[in-house]
């Protein structure tokens, strides 16, 4: 599994380059741009393929799940850790029962185990050194004994694949591997090659 998260700046012909990511096979997308308004949120979903809406996670904004029929919502770190456990059980299973996926972001192997709720994925971050943000280091978790479904963040291309599986990690989650790259298409080309490569192995 292959997701691709939004670079947090706006980015020319933004909503082009996501659907040519869409076209070429992206099946999940992370909707996350921390400065954005929930304007901002929908003018960028406007400019995007309705077709593929319901490939898209948003970060913020949860009431877009409904207006614009989205894959569902991802609980970032704090926000998730806002909630007490039963109000984080309540909310995640409203979602659930509407249909949409939740999600949430992890630092801590540690917190993954001790959080009982039943999220379809986690992120887990950083487990290599980030390519998007100066002097993250990676911390190359190993999670092979965990059952939750943990797709590993920080670091990742094509180059970095193996490692991650390794790991354990059920899947990878691309930022900068993909955005703080010359041709972000090609970018994630190569990575999703390399997928189809290991897989074959």
């Amino acid at each position: 599994m292959i997701l691709v998260i939004t670079s947090e700046r706006a980015l020319e012909n933004e909503a082009q380059q996501i659907n040519d990511l869409f076209d070429a096979g992206l099946k999940i997308l992370h909707l996350r741009k921390p400065t954005f308004t929930i304007d901002g949120y929908r003018a960028l979903l406007d400019q995007l393929d309705s077709k593929y809406h319901n490939r898209i996670m948003t970060h913020q904004f949860p009431e877009l799940t409904i207006d614009y029929k989205l894959r569902g919502i991802h609980l970032q770190e704090q926000a998730r850790l806002d909630f007490d456990a039963s109000a984080l059980n309540d909310t995640v299973q409203s979602y659930r029962d509407k249909g949409f996926s939740v999600t949430s972001s992890f630092h801590s192997k540690e917190d993954i185990i001790a959080c009982d709720v039943a999220f379809e994925y986690v992120l887990l971050s950083p487990v290599f050194s980030s390519i998007s943000k100066i002097g993250y280091k990676g911390k190359g978790f190993d999670v092979t004994d965990l059952n939750t479904i943990v797709i590993g963040m920080g670091g990742i291309n094509e180059n970095t694949l193996q490692a991650t599986f390794d790991l354990g990690f059920k899947g990878v989650g691309v930022l900068g591997g993909i955005w703080n790259t010359e041709q972000p298409l090609e970018s994630f080309k190569k990575i999703q090659d390399s997928l189809k490569t290991l897989r074959k192995e």
